[in-house]
């Protein structure tokens, strides 16, 4: 069969021609979409009296026939096909003839390509935002079990306080939040009905774009046709989202793999999730954490991608855009399988504290602590930092602890200082006296922890 666009040409398309310009076989992913589109247009066709209700039936008909035998693998498509739009209509012309030729009025593959590209990413959205929202009950799940276990908490890869586990892990839990808020947000803007701009301008034909809209559970209409089929604005917002989550993913996927190592030794990840070496049969290796935090790589990737393709291109459509495809379904595929791994990954992963604890008593964890009780005894803080500054070297010099200072010592350091000036520096009595909203003692944690969860489930 001749090209549903052939009638302007003399000549068909070089070969090579033809295989560079079909998307076929990455774009066949849209046939739900694009026969969901094309269900609705025609049904808006009828009903404005454009088509008759007998041929809109035999057309939605024999659509539902070609959806469920593209999903049984009966249909196979080729470089002849071009894309999934002229595939599907080209199967339908093949069966009904005149009739079939009727559905693309009033709609180019202009919009056509921008609904259905909405309506998957409306649709993978949606699925991402449950495999936050999943990765979130276990945060939770994981901090409220160890929301008053210290750890060492760091700044500059230096020890820096003492902190709560649970602690630690809310603050990725924040972060997650923050993603399911993006990406709910990036919906609204997707959510918006481009069928009916035709190629550019819009139609003569007297449609109902709105009526479009409501069957295909869109809550707004897009106001100007040449925007509508050359907004890409929705897919690089959805990468940009995407590309921040992977971030997060990546933050604590690096904290999995020095946490496993020898010199850390703060967890213990299952054996479902790391490989062993090929060489050295003592390894363990936290495989899945560094494969996670590389296929961060490939999702900025794809939105660079898309953006170098976009900022060049003047209105309105352009073959350009058929770019768009590939990075967004490999970013949606990379995006969906990371939370899936992650969230099961902490979900069997242990913390462990008799390991942890070794490390609480290196770098001067309580320093904090002593300077801002000094600073509450009418001390100034900036006093107080120097005063602490100079226990910690003399500290360091003598190989002690502040615990260890006698009192001619601290008269020797500061003629202020005194044993009975000394607080609770435990690492217990330092992390349960953070009360600040937002702190790290257990009773603030809990508290975070049982807001996350009423947040989870009221979203």
């Amino acid at each position: 069969m001749a090209n549903l666009w052939s009638g302007r040409f003399e000549k068909g398309m070089d070969k090579i021609v033809e295989e560079f310009n079909a998307s076929i076989f990455f774009d066949k992913r849209l046939y739900d979409c694009d026969i969901e589109g094309s269900i609705a247009h025609v049904t808006m066709l009828s009903e404005q009296g454009i088509v008759t209700e007998s041929e809109k039936e035999q057309i939605v008909h024999e659509l539902n026939n070609i959806k469920s035998e593209i999903e049984k693998g009966e249909i196979e498509f080729n470089v002849h096909d071009e894309d999934i739009h002229m595939a599907v209509e080209g199967i339908l012309i093949k069966r009904l003839g005149d009739t079939g030729k009727k559905l693309h009025t009033a709609r180019s593959r202009n919009d056509q390509v921008a609904v259905d590209t909405r309506l998957y990413v409306k649709k993978e959205i949606k699925e991402v935002i449950e495999n936050l929202k999943f990765m979130e009950h276990v945060l939770l799940e994981k901090a409220e079990k160890y929301h008053d276990k210290i750890m060492v908490g760091f700044t500059h890869m230096q020890h820096a306080q003492p902190v709560t586990v649970g602690f630690h892990l809310m603050a990725y839990f924040q972060m997650f939040k923050r993603d399911i808020e993006r990406f709910a947000d990036s919906y609204d803007r997707t959510d918006y009905n481009p069928l009916g701009s035709c190629a550019l301008a819009g139609t003569t034909i007297p449609i109902d774009r709105h009526r479009t809209a409501e069957l295909l559970g869109f809550g707004n209409v897009t106001e100007n046709a040449m925007d509508s089929v050359s907004d890409r604005d929705y897919i690089l917002e959805f990468m940009g989202a995407a590309s921040i989550c992977m971030m997060h993913i990546s933050r604590m996927a690096e904290e999995f793999v020095y946490w496993n190592s020898q010199e850390f030794s703060y967890i213990s990840i299952d054996d479902s999730f790391c490989t062993g070496s090929s060489i050295m049969p003592q390894k363990k290796n936290p495989d899945m954490a560094e494969l996670l935090r590389g296929k961060t790589g490939r999702v900025y990737g794809n939105l660079v991608q898309l953006l170098t393709v976009m900022k060049g291109t003047p209105l309105a459509y352009n073959k350009d855009f058929q770019e768009d495809k590939e990075g967004l379904f490999d970013t949606v595929d990379t995006l969906k399988k990371s939370l899936l791994i992650l969230a099961k990954m902490i979900e069997k992963t242990e913390f462990k504290l008799k390991d942890i604890q070794k490390h609480l008593n290196k770098g001067f964890l309580n320093a904090t602590d002593a300077a801002e009780y000094f600073v509450k005894s009418n001390i100034p803080f900036r006093e107080a930092h120097e005063m602490v500054g100079k226990m910690v070297k003399y500290c360091e010099i003598n190989n002690k602890d502040f615990s260890d200072l006698s009192e001619g010592e601290l008269k020797t350091i500061d003629e202020r200082l005194s044993l009975n000036l000394m607080p609770d520096l435990s690492m217990e009595g330092c992390v349960n006296a953070r009360v600040s909203f937002g702190g790290t003692a257990p009773s603030e944690v809990q508290r975070q922890i049982n807001t996350g969860k009423r947040w989870l489930e009221e979203f």
